[in-house]
Parts: structure tokens; C-alpha cells; sequence
């Protein structure tokens, strides 16, 4: 099926009852967005809201919340899209031996090149305030466009094969933005937009950009997905629609044809203050001065939809887009990273947080074997797209066990702590750049890597028993995984105090080897729960230089190491963003419409 627009795909899945129609009015203040979170928890449907408090235009929900659904929409171009980015790696003489699969991707290819058509004469000029004005937590500072496209050109090679389409953050009220005049544009480091931006500045010229809302569901995939720079997304976006992407030209401006809702602007050196904003790391992204965009003119299709999610705390309904990433991509990775199996950015932490990897030693045929190949690999990981926002990197050698499964977290930290040492296998990269959204750092996109390898035979028998920790009762711990356990401390005060109580624990040889890592925390029973919870507090609120101590460590030429424990104190820092929380009167609220008007639909 090739969707023109939005209201064609909601049609179709309204006719395979994958999609239900609510016109009990809905208030987009906090009310639409815990009825998503709702949703998307309870493995809903898609969701059409026809009647939100203050709007003239119908909102949908959770249409990317189900793996199935999402599977159902891209149908017909699933395959010939995964075959297409698989073939890269594939020789090209066996290719032409496979007539019939050269023809596919010929096809699938056939669908990538963007279509230029006239300016639509189903578009309509409205004010930005005619958008939904949509806020998803109690600290945002407004209303956010959440599932956006933002196209920007090359300012030197303007044309459709140099545009960049990502999905970077929008505000579009409050704060000291005028009212349908300005809006916040936050773009993070390493994204296609910075190199347009940064040309535009050195041309002293304001750089065009358009934001797009709805059309084919397929276009917000495109922006989601991390090609390799140089790749435009509107090529993908056609790719994975089945269907050419159409646009047109209006004043400079490269705009979708197909887009419910355009938005034109310019962004120069002017910044504003942007955000609150509740991200995609359970945690409020803070007030930072980002570019500003100047607002030229908004657009509506007649019969526009305007499509929105929740981000939060994973998982989320952007946890689809990465599920389908993944299994679109298959092997690319070992392509474009040899030596690299497969790649794993943890969605539980929030993506960029953790990265578990497998790697090869492919040259070492002795028995005795340590992480070496793996390094190598582990430094091409940390220089592949946005794997550079890593900032725990787990590499294991898959020689040790071909079938181990990365996506399975217990088995994986299991496999990697019975064969770890301490005292060699830690690598630290200091002062360097982290993820924006993440608070753990010294400041602003500034932290700390570390990358932990593992290669060769099982060292030791991971223990999950509690009488081997030889701390005080005090410190109520409990066993996350066999080998790790969460220890309740004290709220954090300062470094020194940390330091401090490390030093003072039982020396190594009073620790069993099957003790390998203690987390610091606030809450033992929280973090002890689930795995889910482990590894969002260990990996969201720790940064690696700083809180990163060890049981008799030590530094020599520049390494460090420890004799026992690793220790990842994960307690709440002051310089550390509030987590997100629902308002209580909105939930009861949410809750009161979910039974009248979705519970026993979806």
C-alpha cells in the first residue's frame, strides 16, 4: 500500500480495525499526553481524537506504538527497503547472478528519487497557534512539535540531493518566543542541520529551513533514520513510502507536498531560551539557549491530521522506530564496522547511554586470549554516527560464545563479567563530548566514555548472594543480576565523601571474585526490581570519569584499574535533571477518559 497522505493511512488502518475514532473532546494540556503514555503501555491502537479543547484540527496518537502495526504500514516496501541496504554489503557479481532480486531493488530504487511537482492547491495559510499546542509534561516550557520533519539545504549545493531531514526538537510557544512569530529549534551535536547552519554563518546568510508535520507515515521514519551523511532522507523517506516524495519549490524553500502542516522559517546567530522539554532519558532536558527560528509562514492541508507522541522514560512509541531501525539495517553494521557482529544501543538506558557490542579476535589463534582486535573495533565504533554518543561501550569476542544474544541484557553483562579484569580491561576517554539531553556530565554536552572489553575464557562464577558483600547493615543492598548488586547510600554531598567511604571499605581480599560491580544508589529496591530499572539509573546518572571507583584502584601509566568491586555510584547529583513525574490531577483525570471513552476499544 502506498499512503498519499496521513488521512489515507488512517483510513486504511480504521478499516483493519487497527485505529479507533474519539470525539469526546480532549484537553492537549497534559491530557493527550498521558492518554498516549496509556496507549502505548497497553499495546493499543492508533487513536484519532476529532475533538481537542481550543483546536480545529483532529490529533492522532500511538500511530507507530505497535511492532505489528508499524509492520502492516510499510507492508509492501519492508523488504525491498532491508534488501536494499543489505545489498550493500553483497558482492556485486552474485547480485547479477539473481536476476529477479536486482529487479526488486531496481524497483525499490526506482521509488527513491524525489518527485517535483506544483505547490498544492490543497494547502491553506494558518497561524502557527492554529497547530495543536500540545504539552507532554507538568515542566515543559510549552508546547513541542514532537514528531517533526526539518529540512534544511546545503547553502552552497541547494538542491534536493543536499537537504538534510531530521527529526530535531521543536517549541513552538512559551518562553519569550512571539507568539506565531518565533519557535525554538533544538538540534543536537552531530546532526546534519549543524553543518548547514554552520555554512549558512560563514555565508553571513540566514539558512531556510521547513518543518513538516504528518504526510505518509513513512516521511517521519526518514527523518528518524541515521544514514550516512550525504544520504538525503527524502530519498529513504520515498524508498519506504513505496511512493516518490513529492515537493515543490516555494521562495527558496524545499517543501513536502504531502506534509498536513508546514512551517517555513530561518534560523541565524540569534538564540532564545528553549526547553524545559521531557526526554527521551526519563529526565527534563533543561533552559539552554538554542537557535531561534524566524517564522515566514505556516501551511495546512485541507483535511490535515496532526500526528503526535510522547517522549519519556523508555520505552516510548519512539522505541518502535529503533526496534524497526535494527531489524531494517540487519547486517549493514558489520559491514560499515569490520569485525563489529552486531551493535545494541540500549533502549532502557535511552539509547545512547549504553552500547553493547560483539567484536572479533580474528587474529589470535592461541588458546590465551585478551582483548585486542576488540579495541580496535570498539575506537570504529565510537567514530560510527551516532554511536559517538556511547558513553558505556561494551565489547565482547563473539569467539567466546557464537551464540550469544545481544539483545538478551542479563546474558550479555553475564558473559562479559565472568571473563572482565579490572584491573586492564577499562578504557577511559575523558573531557570529550556525551549526548546534549544528558545531565550526568560536567556541563553541556561534555563528559566522559568508557569502554569495557572482554575476551577469552570464563575467569570466574558470578555470585548473586548476599552474605559474600561484607558491608555494613546499614547500607541496605540487594542483588540486581548474579555478580552486580545495588547498594542504598547515603543521598550524595560531595566527591570527597565519596572517595572517602571507597577508601574505608574491606580491602580486595576480603571480596569474593564473583562479586564484580556495586551501584550506588538511592533506592536499592527500585533498582533492584528489574533489569529495565538497573540499567536506567546505573547508566543515565553516572558519568564515567567521575563516578567510576573501585575496590583497592589504582592508576599506573596512566591506566586505571582496581584490585576488587567496581563501583558506579548512580545517586542523584545536584547538577543532575529532575526525572519525569505525571501531574496526580491529570493522570486522575486521563483515567476517568480512558474508561469512558477507550477502555475495551483498543
Amino acid at each position: 500500500m502506498s499512503y498519499k497522505t496521513l488521512k489515507h493511512a488512517v483510513n486504511d488502518l480504521e478499516n483493519q480495525n487497527m485505529l479507533i475514532r474519539v470525539s469526546q473532546e480532549v484537553d492537549p494540556n497534559l491530557e493527550l499526553a498521558e492518554i498516549q503514555r496509556q496507549l502505548y503501555s497497553q499495546n493499543g491502537k492508533a487513536v484519532l481524537f476529532e475533538n481537542v479543547k481550543g483546536c480545529k484540527f483532529p490529533v492522532l496518537a500511538n500511530l507507530y506504538g505497535d511492532k505489528k502495526r508499524c509492520r502492516y504500514i510499510f507492508r509492501d516496501s519492508f523488504h525491498g527497503v532491508q534488501s536494499l541496504i543489505q545489498a550493500k554489503g553483497e558482492d556485486p557479481l552474485k547480485l547479477l547472478k539473481q536476476p529477479f532480486k536486482c529487479l526488486s531493488l531496481l524497483k525499490t530504487l526506482s521509488k527513491a528519487l524525489p518527485k517535483k511537482i506544483a505547490k498544492p492547491k490543497s494547502l491553506q495559510e494558518i497561524t502557527l497557534q492554529d497547530i495543536p499546542q500540545i504539552k507532554s509534561w507538568p515542566k515543559d516550557g510549552g508546547a513541542f512539535i514532537t514528531l517533526p520533519q526539518v529540512l534544511s539545504v546545503n547553502p552552497e549545493k541547494k538542491s534536493w540531493m543536499h537537504t538534510n531531514m531530521g527529526m530535531y526538537r521543536v517549541q513552538i510557544s512559551g518562553n519569550e518566543y512571539l507568539a506565531n512569530q518565533e519557535i525554538g529549534l533544538h538540534y543536537q551535536i552531530h546532526r546534519g542541520i549543524g553543518v548547514h547552519h554552520h555554512r549558512a554563518l560563514q555565508k553571513k546568510e540566514p539558512l531556510k529551513v521547513a518543518i513538516f508535520v504528518g504526510g505518509p507515515p513513512a516521511h517521519a521514519f526518514g527523518a528518524v533514520m541515521p544514514l550516512p551523511e550525504g544520504l538525503p532522507e527524502m530519498a529513504f523517506a520515498g524508498a519506504l513510502a513505496n511512493r516518490r516524495f513529492r515537493y515543490f519549490e516555494e521562495d527558496g524553500w524545499v517543501l513536502s507536498a504531502e506534509a498536513d502542516f508546514i512551517i517555513l522559517g530561518t534560523i541565524e546567530a540569534e538564540t532564545k531560551p528553549e526547553g524545559p522539554f521531557g526526554d527521551h532519558l526519563g529526565y527534563y532536558s533543561l533552559t539552554h539557549e538554542m537557535p531561534m527560528m524566524k517564522v515566514h509562514k505556516v501551511y495546512a492541508q485541507k483535511d490535515a491530521v496532526y500526528p503526535f507522541t510522547v517522549v519519556g522514560r523508555p520505552p516510548q512509541e519512539d522505541t518502535s522506530f529503533g526496534n524497526l531501525i535494527h531489524e531494517l539495517t540487519g547486517n549493514a553494521v558489520s559491514v560499515e564496522l569490520p569485525g563489529v557482529k552486531s551493535l545494541n544501543a540500549v533502549d532502557e538506558s535511552g539509547v545512547h547511554p549504553l552500547l553493547l557490542s560483539i567484536g572479533s579476535e580474528r587474529y589470535v589463534p592461541y588458546k590465551a586470549r585478551y582483548p585486542m582486535e576488540i579495541l580496535t573495533q570498539s575506537n570504529a565504533i565510537l567514530g560510527f554516527g551516532q554511536c559517538s554518543l556511547a558513553k558505556y561501550l561494551c565489547i565482547v569476542a563473539t569467539e567466546d560464545n557464537p551464540d550469544l544474544n545481544i539483545n538478551d541484557i542479563t546474558a550479555y553483562w553475564t558473559h562479559l563479567l565472568e571473563r572482565i579484569d579490572w584491573k586492564k580491561d577499562l578504557h577511559f576517554q575523558t573531557n570529550t563530548t556525551m549526548d546534549t539531553l544528558d545531565y550526568s556530565g560536567t556541563g553541556l554536552n561534555k563528559g566522559s566514555k568508557v569502554v569495557l572489553a572482554a575476551a577469552g575464557e570464563k575467569r570466574v562464577s558470578l555470585l548473586s548472594d548476599l552474605s559474600n558483600v561484607p558491608l555494613e547493615t546499614s547500607f541496605k543492598t540487594k542483588n540486581v543480576i548474579p555478580g552486580i548488586f545495588a547498594v542504598q547510600a547515603p543521598p550524595f554531598s560531595s566527591v570527597e565523601d565519596t572517595e572517602k567511604w571507597v577508601a574505608e571499605l574491606p580491602d580486595a581480599t576480603q571480596w569474593a571474585a564473583g562479586i564484580k560491580i556495586l551501584i550506588l544508589c538511592n533506592d536499592s529496591e527500585f533498582v533492584a526490581k528489574s533489569i529495565a530499572n538497573w540499567v536506567w539509573v546505573t547508566f543515565t546518572r553516572s558519568n564515567p570519569s567521575h563516578d567510576i571507583y573501585g575496590i583497592d584502584e589504582f592508576q599506573k601509566n596512566k591506566h586505571w584499574g582496581c584490585n576488587g568491586p567496581l563501583i558506579i555510584d548512580a545517586r542523584f547529583k545536584p547538577h543532575h535533571a529532575p526525572p519525569l513525574l505525571e501531574d496526580a490531577s491529570v493522570t486522575s483525570t486521563a483515567n476517568k477518559f480512558w474508561a469512558a471513552n477507550i477502555k475495551g476499544r483498543i
